[in-house]
């Protein structure tokens, strides 16, 4: 049975959903996504957890953040949540986003300190191989952008703003960021540009990476290189599945989940 509550997080109201008995597991989602995502993963884990499965601000139930968060913010949320709920230690499962908050709070002294066992499944965080398309989108933006630079402040915001609008604009940016606006987009710049490969020797948990073979969000080549960086990773890449694996081979992504944390 699934138990809906609210945690206040400086007076921001987190909604999550907690499922099963046992040792606390925190599931989090990728972006663009919500906890509802990683319910049958909790439902598949809660003979063995005590599953919290969030939605993290400005996804699912949780409203946006009164102002753009970094990692380290949606990270500041994630510890104060295991010790204002007297959690005690804990696991992580993530995914995508999700895996940069494993990544910077695993890193800190205090997860060190909160954390266990982390299963990391399509995680973001490291720097991606950039194409000839993507240089070529860049530059295009900065040449697109400079006529307004020397605008006065107000009229150079709404000079932009009308730019980010067109359809030549739209084009050239992912498909996550052309539906976002207002915070979540200043977040999302924030978010995806920090690139985490230098948190990954300061990692000291028992980290499973557990890939999609075919993921092309989070390519199997950011996996390897999460492997090599920390210590005490293991990689398992799942065939016939993409970036959300466990919805590609919930089965086989199940049963590995289920062996992994019941060591």
């Amino acid at each position: 049975m699934q138990d809906t509550q609210t945690y206040r997080y400086k007076e921001l109201p987190v909604s999550y959903k907690t499922i099963g008995e046992g040792k606390p597991l925190i599931l989090l989602h990728g972006w663009g996504s919500s906890g509802q995502v990683m319910l049958p993963l909790a439902k598949q884990l809660a003979s063995l957890r005590s599953c919290f499965v969030l939605d993290l601000p400005g996804f699912g139930n949780t409203p946006e953040p009164d102002r753009p968060w970094s990692v380290d913010d949606y990270s500041d949320l994630i510890q104060h949540f295991i010790t204002d709920l007297q959690l005690g230690s804990v696991d992580l499962l993530v995914h995508s986003f999700g895996g940069r908050i494993a990544l910077k709070l695993c890193a800190r002294t205090e997860g060190q300190q909160l954390i266990d066992k982390v299963l990391i499944t399509g995680g973001a965080g490291m720097k991606p191989k950039r194409s000839l398309t993507y240089y070529l989108k860049k530059y295009t933006a900065k040449i697109l952008k400079a006529p307004f630079v020397l605008l006065p402040s107000d009229a150079r915001e709404k000079a932009l703003n009308k730019l980010r609008e067109t359809s030549l604009w739209k084009a050239m940016g992912s498909s996550d960021y052309s539906k976002l606006s207002g915070v979540m987009r200043e977040t999302f710049v924030k978010t995806v540009t920090e690139h985490l490969e230098s948190s990954l020797e300061d990692i000291p948990h028992e980290v499973l990476l557990l890939w999609g073979r075919n993921d092309e969000a989070a390519p199997l080549y950011q996996a390897k290189r999460m492997e090599k960086g920390i210590g005490g990773a293991a990689l398992v890449v799942i065939d016939r599945a993409g970036h959300y694996a466990f919805l590609d081979q919930p089965a086989r992504f199940g049963s590995i989940a289920k062996a992994f944390f019941e060591e």
